[in-house]
């Protein structure tokens, strides 16, 4: 069983998952990229939030400009190894300028969602053994960073650049 974190507290989930051949809830639904593009203008239509959820192996740039229509981008990390979740945040909130929620799905370690939080994910779908402090220190335990991201926090090496250049 798992649960949904998003600013830093747990919250019921508002969107429902549907499957490619279910109904669609009355409300907010997530469906997956295929039914997402060969049902596009009636889900786009009905004018609720909708989420796609992309499996590892499929690009946020197969969203189209259509991502800008979407409340929800679910990306899956189906081993904690498999790090294109990572690449794909960051894509969507740098070069696609995605505003809406990035969720974390799968299996995912501890470690990396301090990691995940500096390339754009903001809600996380964690086991019911997680708690809020186990979350607040994994936000807090990195205080310089090696790698760039979307945070726009400065790198261990640029601070040492520009401690030399004082």
């Amino acid at each position: 069983m798992t649960r949904l974190l998003k600013s830093g507290a747990f919250i019921a989930d508002p969107f429902t998952p549907a499957a490619d051949h279910a109904a669609l809830p009355e409300g907010p639904a997530v469906v997956s990229l295929a039914r997402f593009q060969k049902d596009r203008e009636a889900l786009l239509e009905r004018n609720v939030p909708l989420g796609v959820r992309l499996e590892a192996s499929q690009s946020p740039e197969l969203l189209g400009e259509d991502v800008h229509r979407l409340s929800l981008v679910v990306l899956e990390f189906p081993k904690f190894r498999d790090g294109r979740a990572f690449s794909w945040a960051r894509m969507l909130r740098t070069r696609l300028g995605f505003k809406g929620e990035i969720r974390a799905v799968g299996d995912f370690l501890y470690d990396q969602i301090n990691y995940q939080h500096r390339v754009g994910f903001d809600a996380w779908e964690v086991p019911d053994h997680f708690t809020l402090e186990m979350f607040r220190s994994a936000l807090s335990e990195m205080t310089f960073v090696y790698q760039p991201s979307s945070d726009g926090r400065k790198t261990i090496r640029e601070l040492r650049a520009a401690r030399a250049h004082k």
